[in-house]
C-alpha cells in the first residue's frame, strides 16, 4: 500500500513533510570525517648578535619607513603674475586690498607689498590662490629686496609651556610686539622706491590707495581686471 494515498487526482492525503517523515531518512547514520590538522612549527628564535654565531642582526624586527624618491619642487607661478603685478587679496586681514607683487619666496608664497604707506599693508607672504591679477604693472626700477627676507623672515617664535598658553588665552603677562628697527627700515626702503615709481602714473596711487569690493548685480565672470 502507498504510503500517500490519493483523496482526489493529484492530492494526497500526507502534505510532503509528513511523507518525509514516515520514510525516515532522518533516522541514518552519518559519518564526517575531521580534517587532519596541520604541525604549525614555531619560528627559530633570532639570537642576539655575538661573536660566536658570527651573524650580526637585531634580535627584533624593527620596521623601517618606506624610503620616498619624490622630490618636493617649488610652486610654479601662474603666467599672470610677474614682478610689478598688482594683486587683489581675497583673504585674510587686508582682503580686498590691493598691493604690488616682489618676488616669489623658495616655499611658493608671493611677497607683495601695499606699499604700507598708500593703503597700510606691509610685507606680507600670501598664496597665489588668494590673490586676483590684474593687468595693472608697477615700474621696479630700483627697487632691490634685501636676501635676508625670506620665509623665516616672517615666522613667529613659538610659546613653550602650559603656563604661557593659559597666559596668552586670558592675555595674562602679554606685550605688545613692537617691530624691530631693521624691519623698519627695510619696510620705508621698499616703499621709498615704489613709490618714486608709482608717483610717475596719473592716478595709480589713487587704484592702490582704493580697496576694492563687490557690488550688487556685479557679474564676477564678465569682469576685466
Amino acid at each position: 500500500m502507498a504510503r500517500n494515498s490519493e483523496l482526489a487526482p493529484h492530492v494526497g492525503r500526507h502534505s510532503r513533510s509528513a511523507v518525509f517523515a514516515k520514510r525516515g531518512l532522518f533516522k541514518g547514520i552519518k559519518t564526517s570525517t575531521t580534517a587532519a590538522t596541520k604541525e604549525v612549527h614555531a619560528a627559530p628564535e633570532k639570537k642576539a648578535a655575538s661573536k660566536k654565531n658570527g651573524k650580526f642582526y637585531p634580535a627584533e624586527d624593527v620596521a623601517k619607513p618606506k624610503v620616498s624618491r619624490k622630490t618636493v619642487g617649488k610652486t610654479q607661478l601662474r603666467t599672470s603674475i610677474t614682478p610689478g603685478t598688482v594683486l587683489i587679496l581675497l583673504a585674510g586681514r587686508f582682503r580686498g586690498k590691493r598691493v604690488v607683487f616682489l618676488k616669489q619666496l623658495d616655499s611658493g608664497l608671493l611677497l607683495v607689498s601695499g606699499p604700507f604707506r598708500l593703503n597700510g599693508v606691509p610685507m606680507r607672504r600670501v598664496g597665489q590662490a588668494y590673490v586676483i591679477a590684474t593687468s595693472t604693472k608697477v615700474d621696479l626700477a630700483g627697487v632691490q629686496v634685501p636676501e635676508t627676507v625670506t620665509d623665516a623672515y616672517f615666522t613667529k617664535a613659538k610659546s613653550a609651556g602650559k603656563e604661557s598658553k593659559e597666559q596668552e588665552f586670558f592675555g595674562e603677562g602679554q606685550e605688545k610686539k613692537l617691530l624691530s628697527d631693521d624691519r623698519k627700515s627695510e619696510q620705508k626702503t621698499i616703499d621709498a622706491a615704489l613709490l618714486s615709481n608709482i608717483k610717475k602714473v596719473d592716478n595709480l596711487a589713487k587704484y592702490l590707495r582704493t580697496p576694492w569690493s563687490l557690488s550688487k548685480g556685479d557679474r564676477v565672470h564678465e569682469l576685466k581686471f
